[in-house]
C-alpha cells in the first residue's frame, strides 16, 4: 500500500539525513522503524507526511507511493486527505483547548457528524482516562495523557495509515505498554496500518508484523518482527545482551597474555 523507494533526504542542501532508504507498509499491517537518535527515523516519517519543507529538508532522490500513486511531490494537507496521519514526537497538543476539543480537531476534514460522535466514544473506550479529562485543558495533562490524546486525535481522522513517532518516549514502562496495547487494538479492530518509529525495540516488535533498522540514515537490517526479536544485533544494540560476555572474554584474554609474559 505504502512504498518508500530508494529515497535520499537532505537538510539545508548540505546535511545528508537519509540515503537509499526503501521500505513498504502493507495494508492493515504494523511496521516498526528502529534506530538510535539521529538514525533518520523521524525524517523517514516526515518524508511520508510531506512536512520536510518546514525544516528546510527535501527529498533529493527516490519516490514515495500510495497505492501506486506518487505522493512525495504533494502538499502535506493533500497527503493528509489521502488518509495519512502523522503523530509527531513532541506530543503536540493544542494546549489551550480541552481534551475533547483536541479530539474534534482530529476530525476537521470530516463531515459525517454522526460517525464523528461515534468515533469520539471509541476514543474514550480505548483511553478511558481521557473521558474523565474531556473538559480539562490539554496543556495540563501529564505526558502519558497527552500521548493518549494525540493518538486519539489521529484516530478521529479515520486514517488509512497512522505514522507514530516515538510513542513511548519519556513514559513510564507501564504507561508505554498500555499505549502499545491500544495501538495494536486499533490496528486489529479498525484495520489501520501503522508505521511506528521507536527506540524501544522489544515493545515495538511485540506488536509489529515487520521491522526495519536504521543506522546513519540507511537501512541496515529488516525482516519479520519475530525474526528481528531474536536477532543478535537487536539484542546487543537495544538490550545490551552480549556486552557482558564480550567484556569477560576480553578480560580473560588480557589475563592470559599477562600470564604468558
Amino acid at each position: 500500500m505504502l512504498v518508500i523507494d530508494n529515497i535520499e533526504v537532505i537538510y539545508s542542501d548540505v546535511i545528508l539525513a537519509l540515503s537509499e532508504v526503501s521500505m513498504r507498509v502493507e495494508d492493515g499491517s504494523i511496521v516498526v522503524l528502529l534506530g538510535g537518535n539521529g538514525a533518520g527515523k523521524s525524517t523517514t516519517l516526515k518524508s511520508v507526511s510531506g512536512v520536510l519543507a518546514t525544516e528546510d529538508g527535501k527529498l533529493n532522490e527516490g519516490k514515495i507511493e500510495l497505492d501506486g500513486k506518487r505522493i512525495d511531490k504533494m502538499d502535506p494537507e493533500d497527503i493528509a486527505r489521502l488518509g495519512i496521519c502523522h503523530v509527531l514526537q513532541e506530543r503536540a497538543v493544542f494546549q489551550q483547548l480541552s481534551t475533547e476539543e483536541n479530539l474534534l480537531m482530529g476530525a476537521y476534514l470530516r463531515r459525517d457528524r454522526n460517525n464523528i460522535k461515534k468515533d469520539m466514544e471509541g476514543v474514550y473506550e480505548y483511553f478511558p482516562k481521557l473521558a474523565a479529562l474531556c473538559n480539562q485543558k490539554s496543556g495540563y495533562l501529564s505526558g502519558g495523557e497527552q500521548q493518549m490524546l494525540v493518538i486519539g486525535r489521529a484516530f478521529m481522522a479515520r486514517p488509512r495509515i497512522m505514522l507514530l513517532d516515538e510513542p513511548s518516549l519519556g513514559l513510564a514502562p507501564a504507561i508505554a505498554a498500555g499505549i502499545f496495547e491500544v495501538v495494536k487494538k486499533i490496528n486489529q479492530e479498525q484495520k489501520t496500518s501503522l508505521l511506528i518509529a521507536e527506540q524501544n525495540a522489544i515493545a515495538a516488535l511485540s506488536i509489529a508484523d515487520y521491522g526495519y533498522v536504521l543506522e546513519n540514515g540507511k537501512v541496515v537490517l529488516d525482516g519479520p518482527a519475530q525474526t528481528l526479536k531474536g536477532h543478535q544485533r537487536i539484542k546487543q544494540s537495544y538490550l545490551g545482551l552480549g556486552t557482558a560476555k564480550q567484556y569477560y572474554e576480553a578480560k580473560s584474554s588480557k589475563l592470559r597474555e599477562q600470564k604468558q609474559q
